[in-house]
C-alpha cells in the first residue's frame, strides 16, 4: 500500500506598502553572495488555483531599523541571477522527484 504523502505549506504573511496583507507559500529560500533570498508563491484556495497566475516572487532579506525583513530586488541583474538560481534549483528537485517514482 502506498504511502499517503501529506503536505502542509509554509506560509509567510506579507505586508505592502499601503498595508494589505497576504500570504505566500515559501517555496525556497538560498544564500546567494552571502544574500538570503527567498522564493515564494501567492497563496490560492483551491477553487482559484486553476485560474491563478502562478508568478514566483523573489525578495531578500535586509535590515531596517535593526530589523530583517523581506524587500524587493530592484537590480535587474541581481534579480536576473538569484532567478536562475532558484529555476535551476526548482528543476533539479523535480528532476529528483520524476526519479523516485
Amino acid at each position: 500500500m502506498e504511502e499517503m504523502n501529506e503536505y502542509t505549506p509554509e506560509l509567510i504573511e506579507l505586508v505592502d506598502d499601503e498595508g494589505n496583507k497576504k500570504n505566500f507559500e515559501l517555496i525556497d529560500v538560498a544564500e546567494i553572495d552571502d544574500e538570503v533570498y527567498y522564493a515564494l508563491l501567492p497563496e490560492y484556495d483551491e477553487n482559484d488555483i486553476l485560474s491563478a497566475d502562478l508568478e514566483l516572487v523573489i525578495l531578500k532579506t535586509i535590515e531596517e531599523d535593526g530589523e530583517e525583513i523581506l524587500a524587493s530586488i530592484d537590480d535587474d541583474e541581481e534579480y536576473l541571477k538569484v532567478s536562475e538560481v532558484f529555476l535551476r534549483r526548482m528543476e533539479e528537485t523535480l528532476g529528483e522527484d520524476e526519479d523516485d517514482e
